[in-house]
């Protein structure tokens, strides 16, 4: 036996897993990737035909302690998916189509099996959103990690018109701010649920208000809304976006809305999952403390013009959503006080 594998590496199931993985992630492929994963660096082709000014958009994420749901479930095909598609949630409300996705899976000890399921979700999402999936690093980490645990982030790369980057500046008061339901906590609020409900209850148990398991509510896969915001976003009365991540439905939104304006959102417009109420009432948390870390049952936030509001949620139901009027864009009558006083 090798001492770099006494040391706890194991090169042998790092080729291993290579092979299981290299037939699932070429299905992701587009004309455009140039290199075969294995390669020391991933090749995409920057050629862009249809755009005149074509901007690319980044982002990188990970998925914070909804892996440790993953662990205690031994469930590990959705958490790669929930991945791909917080990272095309995040350039998608910027308006841009994503086109490659690279990971960067951690592990204590190398488990091929694990490891190519957690690549299954991936590969699934990367596919769904037609994203290249076009390399990544696996890393062997004992003593840095738990042997039976791993950590997961990623990177995406897409593109968009310069004209048509969704940055803010469309964005006035008197828009309406129309919400798209999540489907649980996506991502997002894991330490505290996880704090809460644990104490109280085993991942396998069953609550008939959930209609499931805890440890099933809790891996409910984060959705992708790319397809929706693609059937909008070309509406001149589609002013912006928000992907509702940490810090709420507010925190988020405020960051693409002018800043002497501020939101006016009727809490009572939708109807929260399940999961949200079962951590509030467990756990005695405050509103405001919910509405904090968790998106409540909105996943992304679409501010449109007050007369292209009802186009917009036309088109969206007709896509086979389910959207709600929850609110506008108001003037920061505080912010203008002060602005007088000042003065």
């Amino acid at each position: 036996m090798d001492r770099y594998a006494q040391a706890g590496v194991n090169i042998e199931a790092g080729d291993e897993f290579v092979k299981r993985i290299r037939s699932k992630v070429r299905t992701t492929f587009s004309k455009s990737v140039l290199a075969d994963i294995g390669a020391f660096g991933a090749f995409y082709e920057g050629t862009f035909s249809n755009l005149h000014e074509p901007v690319l958009v980044s982002s990188v994420d990970g998925v914070g302690t909804k892996l440790k749901i993953a662990f205690l479930t031994d469930k590990h095909d959705t958490i790669g998916k929930d991945l791909v598609n917080h990272c095309v949630n995040d350039i998608a409300v910027c308006g841009a189509q994503p086109l490659f996705f690279m990971d960067y899976f951690a592990a204590g000890k190398l488990q091929p099996k694990i490891a190519e399921n957690v690549l299954d979700g991936m590969v699934k999402a990367c596919s769904e959103n037609s994203c290249a999936l076009i390399g990544g690093e696996t890393a062997e980490m004992p003593g840095f990690y738990r042997e039976d645990e791993y950590d997961l982030a990623g990177m995406i790369v897409g593109v968009v018109e310069k004209k048509k980057i969704f940055d803010g500046k469309k964005v006035k008061s008197g828009d309406v701010l129309i919400g798209l339901p999540s489907t649980g906590l996506h991502t997002n609020g894991y330490s505290l649920a996880r704090e809460i409900l644990f104490e109280r209850y085993e991942i396998d148990d069953y609550i008939d208000q959930l209609g499931q398991s805890v440890g099933e509510a809790l891996l409910t896969t984060h959705r992708s809304y790319l397809k929706a915001i693609s059937k909008i976003s070309s509406l001149s009365e589609t002013h912006g976006f928000a992907h509702i991540t940490g810090g709420g439905i507010v925190g988020n939104t405020k960051r693409v809305i002018p800043k002497d304006c501020t939101l006016k959102i009727d809490w009572t417009r939708w109807q929260r999952p399940e999961i949200f109420n079962l951590i509030q009432k467990t756990g005695n948390v405050p509103e405001d403390d919910m509405r904090k870390a968790f998106n409540l049952g909105v996943g992304l936030v679409v501010i449109a013009s007050k007369r292209g509001a009802d186009k917009i949620t036309e088109i969206l139901l007709a896509d086979g959503e389910v959207p709600f009027i929850m609110g506008e864009v108001v003037v920061n009558q505080d912010r203008i006080h002060n602005q007088t006083r000042n003065t």
